[in-house]
């Protein structure tokens, strides 16, 4: 089953920043240009996701 948490926007990695030509995103670990819906395999999630993960985890 998919993680359904996992998506660089949910990452400690993840950055996004405004510039004159919209939004640019981007991973501080990886130097790539990402989506906040893109999956990499190097994920860590946030703090809050860690939480939220363990909460969905319990209610089932």
């Amino acid at each position: 089953m998919e993680n359904p948490f996992h998506a660089c926007a949910s990452c400690i990695h993840f950055r996004s920043e405004k510039g004159l030509e919209g939004m640019k995103y981007v991973c501080s670990r990886l130097q790539y240009e990402t989506k906040p819906d893109y999956k990499f395999n190097c994920w860590t999630p946030k703090e809050h996701v860690k939480k939220l993960m363990e909460k969905r985890m319990g209610d089932k």
